[in-house]
């Protein structure tokens, strides 16, 4: 009996490594895909978010709350849109216009610049690293690719569209997706998928309404500090730093550099000082505000892993790695939390984690 049993437990773990090397190589070939749903599976924990908090405050059921969730989200939508895209549209053309006349002011301060430094000079000569003709290689590549652009561009609303449709289906019945994953879980493992599911709702929950607050926080403080800073383009530049917002760190990084450059080209280089030093303390102000008081303990990140997140992702993933790095470490730290340190270590109480 227990020759005959050893070669079926042996078959059957050769079958399920077998088994789990083809999941993760259908992973890797349609990665983008499940980027997609991941991206809807966001969309659709905000929407139900939504749901459940005017169901908690009204006497609605869940099919009118929902409708109201999205008919009051369209119209958030709609009425930000219809105050903000005609002035930064005006603004983007302007920016986009004078770009010309602030390229060779940022290319002759780096060569001022490159000056200075001991050795750079015979490394790199003044009149060698154009910035403006590459720009305008670029625009004649852009030209030349026109065809295989729109077709891009199709493909890319076919992307959105699906995610938007997926995120409806999933936000308004849940349970039938939640049941359908338990359904494939050995039964004795059930109660601890239940667990995880939960806890990462949470986290994505927060993760989420964290983000938008910081977005809106992010693009408001920045725009009004830049408009008193006396930046040109300050509407632009806000409405840009709430938009880089969903990459942390880097995001920071970019919104506070870019307006200076324009002040820094002017040469005011005091006051472009003082933009960079604005654009710190606002990002300082939402990283340790702003985002603990509303992730508290369900979505607390490590800054540490939220950069090495953001950098994996986006070489493995491309530029919609940017989108799902953070959430995506959020549900990691979540499953590794309830299955590996409260289930198989037994420790509940896990030490709390600073947020990003």
């Amino acid at each position: 009996m227990g020759s005959a049993e050893a070669p079926r437990r042996f078959g059957l773990a050769l079958a399920g490594v077998a088994a789990a090397a083809l999941l993760v190589w259908l992973a890797g070939r349609v990665a983008d895909l499940l980027l997609l749903l991941f991206l809807s599976v966001l969309l659709a924990v905000y929407l139900g978010a939504a749901t459940d908090f005017l169901m908690a405050r009204t006497r609605l059921n869940r099919g009118p709350a929902f409708a109201a969730a999205i008919a009051g989200t369209i119209l958030a939508v709609i009425g930000i849109g219809a105050l903000l895209v005609g002035p930064v549209v005006e603004q983007t053309r302007e920016l986009f216009g004078v770009l010309p006349r602030y390229v060779p002011k940022w290319e002759a301060q780096l060569e001022a610049l490159l000056a200075g430094i001991p050795g750079m000079s015979e490394i790199v000569r003044p009149g060698e690293h154009k910035l403006v003709q590459l720009a305008l290689e670029e625009v004649r590549g852009f030209a030349g690719e026109v065809v295989p652009r729109v077709f891009g561009l199709l493909h890319g609303l076919i992307n959105l569209v699906s995610v938007l449709i997926m995120a409806l289906y999933l936000a308004l019945r849940p349970d039938i997706y939640r049941d359908l994953l338990m359904t494939v879980i050995p039964p004795r493992h059930r109660d601890a998928a239940r667990d995880v599911l939960k806890g990462i709702v949470l986290a994505l929950r927060a993760w989420t309404f964290a983000q938008l607050l910081a977005m809106f926080v992010l693009g408001a403080l920045t725009a009004a500090g830049l408009w008193l800073l006396g930046v040109p383009y300050w509407l632009a530049f806000g409405i840009f730093t709430g938009v880089v917002a969903l990459v942390p760190f880097f995001g920071t990084l970019i919104s506070s550099l870019v307006p200076a450059l324009f002040v820094l080209a002017d040469g005011d280089g005091m006051r472009a000082l003082l933009v960079v030093l604005f654009g710190f303390v606002v990002h300082f102000v939402e990283n340790n505000v702003v985002n603990p008081l509303i992730m508290h303990k369900h979505a607390s990140l490590p800054p540490v892993l939220t950069i090495m997140s953001v950098l994996i992702c986006s070489k493995l993933l491309g530029p919609l790695g940017l989108l799902v790095a953070v959430p995506g470490l959020a549900v990691l730290l979540v499953v590794v939390r309830k299955l590996l340190v409260e289930r198989a270590y037994g420790d509940v109480e896990t030490p709390p984690t600073a947020a990003t």
